[in-house]
């Protein structure tokens, strides 16, 4: 079959499997383009996400020197106590006078001992914070995070933990907003390419046998682990 009668048969075949009234050039074609230029858009997180997930799946071990206590650097700080005992709006204040920002993981507010822990996270550095509440003193530890610890941390940031708390850093809920429209996206392409794969007939049988193993695998696996 010649190039353009091949190009006429996916046109009647595409013709059959849209709404009528839409334009089938039209609607092919921007079927095409979106499945081409938002994969192209979300290749990079697809990356990212990839790599960490190898990362997690293996438990690598971090290469020597990544992780070394000899980075690690303290400091301690008079401090005003904001009000709200064990807040974010509390734990906040003092990391704007200690020139900190991130991520809060988590409040650890301690009643008896009057004291507020929390650790704070951001691509590139880890920080630890321990605040006095009686002799309003914080003592800090920071440490850089290495390039696998960065990846794992945006593949699993927010997270499903402390949901009341977590989203607490401007850049954090701007990556929870990217995460979403990369998966938003990703089942347009899978839709749109199911639908590039059904309107042409060639493909449909090694088309099928393709999408059987993949349910196969998925449903035997599901099976396994819930065993």
């Amino acid at each position: 079959m010649k190039k353009g009668e091949t190009s006429r048969q996916i046109e009647i075949e595409a013709n059959e499997s849209i709404p009528a009234g839409v334009s089938t050039r039209d609607f092919y074609f921007w079927i095409r383009k979106l499945h081409l230029y938002l994969g192209l858009f979300i290749a990079p997180y697809l990356l990212i996400f990839a790599l960490s997930t190898l990362f997690l799946n293996h438990i690598w071990t971090i290469p020597a020197g990544a992780d070394s206590n000899a980075k690690t650097w303290r400091f301690i700080r008079q401090v005003k106590i904001p009000e709200g005992a064990g807040s974010v709006e509390q734990a906040k204040g003092i990391m704007r006078q200690l020139n900190v920002s991130g991520e809060i993981s988590f409040i650890n507010y301690l009643d008896k001992e009057k004291r507020l822990i929390f650790p704070v996270m951001k691509p590139g550095i880890q920080t630890r914070v321990e605040v006095d509440l009686q002799t309003k003193t914080a003592e800090v530890e920071q440490r850089p995070i290495s390039l696998w610890e960065r990846l794992v941390y945006l593949h699993k940031s927010p997270g499903p933990h402390n949901a009341n708390i977590r989203g607490n850093w401007a850049y954090t809920r701007l990556w929870g907003i990217l995460a979403d429209s990369v998966v938003y996206m990703l089942l347009f392409l899978s839709i749109g390419g199911i639908y590039l794969w059904a309107v042409i007939r060639a493909e449909r049988k090694l088309g099928m046998v393709l999408i059987g193993c993949g349910t196969a695998s998925f449903i035997l696996i599901a099976l396994v682990l819930s065993t």
